[in-house]
This record gives C-alpha cells, sequence and structure tokens, in this order.
C-alpha cells in the first residue's frame, strides 16, 4: 500500500502541495485503516491529512482523481488477489484450464484468426497449441511465460498491476519531458519480458509462419497498454516538474528580458513566492515569563483548578510595528522592476501591514491610495502611466522629505528600487543621508549588474554610502531573497 501513496505524495509536492515527513506518516497511517476497497473514503481520509488549505484541496482532488483514475483498480484487485490467494489457486487452475482448451475466447487481449481445424468440441484449435518446442524454441519459451499467458488469457487487471511494477522499477515517476516517453516505454517492456514477444515475431517471419499475425497483434497489443500507461503517467507527473521547471528559469531571468507573454506567469510567481514568505514569517503568538502580571487571564485559568494558581500569564509591552516605505522609480528603463517590487510587498500586507509607497521619475508623489482603491496589478499599471518620465533623483528625493520626512523613525525601512541614473543632474546626496539618520534602515536595490554601478551618469556608488544596504536586484529569485532579509529584519 505505501508505494502508489509514497508516488501519489511526490505528485502532490511536484504540484506545489506541501507535504512534510510527518504528514505522510499520518496518510499512510489513514491509508492502513482505510484500504482501496472505497474510494471515496479514502480520498477523504487522505485530504484531511495532506490538503491543508482551500487552494491545497483543490489541487489534491485534481490530483486524487488522475493518479487513482487508473492505478486504484489495480491496486484494489492487488490486494484482493494478496488477500485471496490460498483460497482461489484451484479455481484459477481450473479456470486457466478451462480457458486453454478454449483458445478463441473473447477475454483475449489481442489475438489473430486461429486458422486451425475444428476441435472435436466444434470450437475452433488455438494454433499455439501445435507448436513444437524443437522446431520452435523461442516461441516455446514465449509460452512459457507468464507474460504470455495473460495476454492470451486477457488479464487485463493482472497485466495492468505488471506494468506498474515495472515502471516503478524503471523509475517512471522521474519522467520530466515528452521525448522521455519512448525511453520508458521501453524500458517498462524490457522489464515485463517484451524481448521474448519480440524473438518469436523475428522467428516467425524468418520461417514464415503461420502464427506471425497473431504474434504482431499481442505485441502491438502490448506495447500499446504501455504506452497508455506512460502517457497517463506524463501528464501527472511532468505537468508539476515542468511548471517548476518554467517557474525556476523566469525566476532566475531578469525582468526586463522577459517577453510579454511570459508576464502573467511573472505574475503568478511573485504572488507564490509572497504566499512562502507570508508563511515562512507569519507572527507567532510568545508565551512572557516575566514582565506584569495579567490578572484576568491567571484567574480565569485559576478557575479549573479550583482557585490555585497553577499557570500565570503576563502583559506584554506593545511595540510600534514596523513601517515600510517603497519609494520606486518608475521610469521607462526599470518600470517592470518597479510593478513587481510593489505587487511583491503588497502581497505580503498580512506580514508587512504599514506599506506606503512612493513613485517618481522626476518629480515623486505617494501612491498608497491607489493601492487601498484598486487591485494590485491594476494600481501599478496607473502609477507607471501617471509617474513615467526622464529621472531626477535630487528632486524625487526633495519631494520625498516633504512628504514623510516627519514620519521615518526608528521603526520605518525605506526601501528605494531604481537605477541611480540621474541625467546628470544633482544626485542630493545631503537629503539620502538625511533619510538615512533617521530610519531604522535604508536599502537600495538596483536591477543593474554591479559592474555598471559608478558608470556613465549612474551615481550608484555615493548614494551607497548613504544605505544600511545595496544590493543587485535583477531577477525575481534576487528580489526574494531581499524581501526575505527584510522580513527577517523586521520582526
Amino acid at each position: 500500500m505505501q508505494s502508489p501513496l509514497v508516488n501519489f505524495i511526490d505528485v502532490l509536492r511536484s504540484h506545489d502541495v506541501r507535504v512534510s515527513p510527518a504528514e505522510t506518516l499520518d496518510a499512510m497511517h489513514a491509508m492502513s485503516i482505510l484500504g482501496y476497497e472505497d474510494r471515496e473514503h479514502l480520498r477523504i481520509g487522505l485530504a484531511a491529512t495532506l490538503a491543508k488549505t482551500p487552494r491545497e484541496k483543490v489541487i489534491f482532488d485534481a490530483c486524487f482523481e488522475r493518479y487513482f483514475s487508473h492505478n486504484f483498480d489495480a491496486d484494489t484487485a492487488e490486494s484482493e488477489q494478496a488477500a485471496n490467494k490460498d483460497s482461489s489457486d484451484n479455481s484459477e487452475t481450473a479456470e486457466q484450464s478451462e480457458q486453454n482448451q478454449q483458445p478463441g475466447a473473447s477475454g483475449a487481449v489481442a489475438g489473430g484468426d486461429s486458422g486451425g481445424d475444428s476441435s472435436g468440441s466444434g470450437g475452433q484449435s488455438d494454433p499455439f497449441d501445435q507448436v513444437d518446442s524443437e522446431d520452435s524454441p523461442a516461441l516455446q519459451e514465449l509460452l512459457d511465460s507468464q507474460l504470455m499467458q495473460q495476454l492470451r488469457d486477457g488479464e487485463r487487471e493482472h497485466l495492468t498491476m505488471d506494468i506498474a511494477r515495472a515502471a516503478e522499477r524503471s523509475d517512471l515517476g522521474e519522467i520530466r519531458m515528452f521525448t522521455q516517453k519512448g525511453i520508458f516505454t521501453r524500458r517498462i517492456l524490457d522489464e515485463m519480458g517484451e524481448d521474448l514477444l519480440r524473438n518469436a515475431v523475428i522467428e516467425a517471419e524468418q520461417t514464415a509462419s503461420n502464427l506471425l499475425q497473431p504474434l504482431r497483434q499481442y505485441r502491438d497489443a502490448l506495447r500499446e497498454l504501455v504506452r497508455d500507461y506512460v502517457e497517463r503517467e506524463y501528464l501527472l507527473h511532468a505537468e508539476g516538474r515542468n511548471q517548476q521547471f518554467m517557474e525556476d528559469i523566469i525566476g532566475r531571468t531578469k525582468l526586463n528580458n522577459i517577453e510579454h507573454q511570459y508576464m502573467h506567469r511573472v505574475q503568478d510567481l511573485v504572488r507564490k513566492m509572497a504566499r512562502r514568505l507570508a508563511a515562512k514569517h507569519s507572527r507567532k503568538r510568545k508565551v512572557y515569563r516575566r514582565g506584569q502580571l495579567n490578572m484576568t487571564r491567571t484567574i480565569r485559568r485559576g478557575v479549573a483548578t479550583d482557585g490555585a494558581l497553577f499557570e500565570t500569564f503576563w502583559k506584554r509591552t506593545r511595540k510600534d510595528k514596523p513601517q515600510l516605505l517603497a519609494v520606486c522609480d518608475v521610469s521607462g528603463s526599470v518600470a517592470a522592476y518597479a510593478k513587481f517590487l510593489l505587487l511583491f510587498l503588497y502581497s505580503l500586507n498580512e506580514v508587512l501591514p504599514r506599506v506606503r509607497s512612493f513613485a517618481f521619475s522626476s518629480n515623486l508623489g505617494e501612491v498608497s491610495e491607489l493601492f487601498e482603491k484598486y487591485p494590485v496589478e491594476q494600481a501599478v499599471e496607473m502609477v507607471n502611466r501617471q509617474y513615467g518620465g526622464a529621472t531626477d533623483y535630487g528632486t524625487a528625493f526633495a519631494d520625498f522629505t516633504s512628504l514623510a520626512l516627519e514620519d521615518i523613525n526608528s521603526s520605518t525601512t525605506v526601501i528605494i528600487l531604481g537605477d541611480a541614473r540621474n541625467n546628470n543632474g544633482d544626485p542630493r546626496l545631503d537629503v539620502l543621508q538625511s533619510i538615512y539618520q533617521r530610519a531604522k534602515q535604508v536599502l537600495w536595490l538596483n536591477p543593474e549588474s554591479r559592474r555598471m554601478w559608478g558608470t556613465g551618469d549612474s551615481e550608484m556608488r555615493r548614494y551607497q554610502s548613504a544605505c544600511h544596504f545595496a544590493a543587485e536586484c535583477g531577477s525575481l529569485k534576487q528580489l526574494e531573497r531581499v524581501v526575505d532579509q527584510l522580513l527577517k529584519s523586521t520582526r
């Protein structure tokens, strides 16, 4: 039972459902109790242990349906076969004997015209019954194999189980690309002993045997079963892996190099990164062991012990929540970076509740109200249209101090996003230094490579002296690392 479950959990993880080792053990325990008898009970039980959010519940249901739709019947048959093996051996032997006496049975997976004489019972004789082991050693070896017996008897459930076992031995769960489907199909066929069938076909071709046509039909039927199985597994396993692969590529690519048709993927990835950081840095309640005694909570807890105050609670001193001021250059050269930084920050409103945003090219203005009235994506587009133009950092910093300098204190973090290219204007370094002296930290994120800092009209080297931290931030991965460090420092 555990092997299909482990593979299913791997599928969930590839579709971005977090499953811990402890949750895996819980799922195994649930499956050992529920078994395979009732598919709906199994789905409910596994969902209770593996799906933790509404979003994960939707993904779980889709993956469960796709994974167990073709594995459930085979796994059920395997479990029942193992449980009832001793009691059913005799009946299965008798049934096989009866089927061998009736070679034209309709349950066969594939088969050609028998072409033989009529038997005494009025049915058609099986051409494979006339095989001489000395004249056709390859064919006789094939007929003695379990694979050929299953093909002739039409035992699809057992064939499916054998295909699943061969797929597990062939590491089919590692399939990633559509070009690998042929490779894994061949591996599975080799694991199942298809070479015996292939050798028998070659021998029949060389001897012009009348068994060539039915042998080819059995071979083609087996290959079709395996190809169908690999196709289903590819769609199940590779979809999530390919999405992760694309996300990794997009996350490491500079934002201004990403083509327009991939922008919706970038926005989805930003929201995904934001959810991951929000879960990582969400505040947890802490128990304090000192301070002023909270008599109300302490006495209320003592009611259960007849007034004996075994557990005490302490009042905590409330600290000012951290404030984040985002100052973004939205001129043409860095507009894409500003868009995704703001999208990132406002997607973290549960972790960073006090975010104020400012946008500039030359003149600067506060745009926080736009993010309160409109969805983040729409607000970003409006900011870019309203404040785009030629860049003047000196004027922008002067406007910023007139709007927000009095609000900056020791709990304020200022993030500046821009390439620091000032078109040879006055950089007003003194203004940035005044911000530096009042704020808890000033962070500068520059989408340009460090090798370009200070070249041409770039004032980055001078501005860097008035920042607590300056970093190259040209891709989503770099942006995620910076925001991760920011959240750590503001806790």
